[in-house]
């Protein structure tokens, strides 16, 4: 190998060490710039005002915090228009257009589950506190300024009969979880003060009692219980018969209680109220000191003390006329409105407040205000009309579980009870849970139907269960219900009792073509001709004149012939 070969290895090694050498500083520095940056952002971290919030979240979400949080969130719900609003748009994409809610065991095969479930629902004491409209709008505004419901299912051991009533929020001051799942609960503490009444007087009395979870019913179930840990001095009942099923809302994991839906709201609802008064002030400024009077320096003292009188009052009203005064001034002094050019006094300005507090509560700002702005209205409106209508489809969904629950209970309580109207057995599967078995194989699936959020034409919807019904696979009564819904009908179990006989069974309304075949099914199930039913067959034979004369004239005829 010669010389240059040489020097060319030499160089090539060199270079190639340098080369590596430098990747490696790079590398190093770009680790340690990585090391930097992310020690800077935990230490920001660190800063005082994010260690405030925290320490003012882990000190506020404590019970006693949520209580002050609940106090705001019904102030605030109550007197701001923009809270207001939003939980009307949020009520009434829930609730507005109702629910139908419905046991698909109406006694046709086994027992009659429906009738269960309605009559639970129809309840008047129900109706008033779960089922109702007004319920409804209740429940909602609950979860909206509370962020929690309790729903005691206070039920009958003889009867079977459960009756709906809500626990106050105030009063529920703990759950206590399975030590081994904190995501099961097993009983409700709650507290509260009652007036008794004496010789002497009415005084308060404390009482603290346990309800137990939806759900949870052990082998052993003691009368009284106590938790050392509130350091009660004895034993508080257990009311057994009063299963809670507890609603929540915002809920973060592992959390016993939910947060109010207007509590992320509040804070942007108060600053978008503040900029409105400051923007009314700056309007009233305007108009109380509209003119600007110039005067030379023996003059002003004169024009200060013009300015300073109290305006002219209108001779009819008494009031001052602050417009369309006369201004009375030498030729040397000049008046001269103030300039609006460099004020911004457009109210539009706070938009983007308004548009935070709708973020928070799931609505669209166009909705929220009541106004869909100036430019591309509809579009806008439309396009964020479509996240909200997930979201509230969500809440449906909560709500349709609590109803599936607190349901399946009830069918429970009626096969359980002696004198209930259902039949069951009760068994305990594996994980040692209670489990009712319903006699006859009857299926105790209840639907809940919710109407679509969208305003479809009921045209369409009507046309597509016609086609849907002439393939002859979906029961009459299913047609029935399909179609009441599309409809708007609120009250369709009413009218689908009407057209079912005593065994469940559908039957046609009177004059239908289906009633008519109906008629013919039952003929041919007597024994009779179905296609006389129809306005075919051969006509019934017309009965002779002897067999139309009664039997007493007959045995006359035939005394007078024997006589004869």
């Amino acid at each position: 190998m010669g010389i240059a070969s040489r020097l060319q290895e030499t160089l090539y090694r060199v270079t190639g060490r340098t080369e590596m050498a430098e990747a490696v500083r790079a590398e190093r520095q770009m680790v340690a710039h990585l090391q930097e940056s992310l020690a800077d952002l935990e230490h920001r971290m660190y800063e005082p005002g994010w260690q405030k919030l925290t320490a003012y979240a882990e000190r506020e979400f404590t019970r006693e915090g949520l209580q002050q949080i609940t106090a705001v969130c019904r102030i605030m719900t109550i007197k701001s228009p923009l809270l207001r609003r939003g939980l009307s748009l949020r009520t009434g994409y829930v609730w507005g257009q109702g629910v139908q809610i419905s046991a698909r065991a109406t006694g046709e095969q086994g027992q009659d589950v429906n009738s269960v479930v309605q009559a639970f629902l129809d309840d008047p004491g129900n109706r008033r506190t779960f089922s109702g409209d007004q319920a409804h709008e209740e429940l909602e505004r609950a979860l909206f300024s509370d962020g929690n419901v309790f729903f005691a299912l206070f039920t009958s051991p003889r009867t079977g009969r459960v009756q709906v009533r809500t626990l106050p929020w105030d009063e529920i001051t703990d759950v206590i979880c399975n030590p081994e799942d904190r995501s099961e609960p097993w009983f409700y503490r709650r507290e509260w003060w009652q007036d008794r009444r004496t010789e002497t007087g009415v005084i308060q009395e404390r009482h603290v009692a346990y309800y137990p979870a939806l759900g949870y019913r052990p082998a052993l179930r003691p009368r009284r219980l106590t938790f050392p840990m509130y350091g009660d001095s004895g034993l508080a009942d257990v009311i057994w018969d009063a299963p809670v099923y507890h609603v929540r809302a915002n809920s973060q994991l592992g959390w016993k209680f939910g947060i109010p839906d207007s509590y992320a709201a509040i804070d942007w609802a108060q600053a978008y109220k503040s900029f409105l008064e400051d923007w009314a002030t700056l309007i009233k400024a305007l108009s109380r000191f509209a003119w600007r009077l110039t005067s030379k320096g023996s003059k002003q003292a004169q024009a200060r003390a013009k300015m300073a009188t109290a305006p002219t009052t209108d001779r009819f009203s008494g009031e001052p006329q602050r417009a369309g005064a006369t201004a009375l001034m030498t030729p040397d002094m000049a008046l001269e409105a103030i300039p609006k050019s460099g004020a911004t006094i457009d109210s539009e300005s706070g938009r983007p407040l308004a548009a935070m507090v709708a973020a928070a509560l799931d609505v669209p700002v166009t909705m929220l205000l009541g106004d869909p702005g100036t430019t591309g209205a509809r579009a806008t409106a439309e396009t964020l009309d479509t996240p909200t209508e997930r979201s509230m489809e969500l809440r449906r969904s909560v709500w349709g579980e609590a109803w599936r629950q607190i349901l399946d209970y009830v069918i429970d309580q009626a096969a359980k009870a002696p004198s209930g109207p259902l039949k069951g057995k009760v068994s305990r599967d594996d994980d040692g849970l209670e489990v009712v078995d319903l006699a006859q194989d009857t299926d105790r699936t209840v639907d809940i139907s919710w109407p679509d959020i969208d305003d479809l034409d009921p045209a369409v919807i009507i046309d597509s269960i016609v086609k849907a019904d002439a393939t002859g696979y979906l029961p009459p009564l299913t047609v029935v219900r399909l179609l009441l819904e599309a409809l708007g009908v609120r009250d369709a179990e009413s009218i689908i009792d009407g057209l079912t006989d005593e065994e469940g069974n559908f039957k046609p309304p009177e004059g239908t073509a289906g009633a008519a075949g109906q008629a013919a099914v039952d003929a041919f199930r007597r024994g009779e001709d179905p296609a006389r039913m129809l306005g075919g067959g051969d006509p019934e034979p017309e009965p002779d004149g002897e067999e139309d004369q009664p039997d007493d004239e007959q045995a006359d005829t035939s005394d007078g012939d024997e006589e004869e």
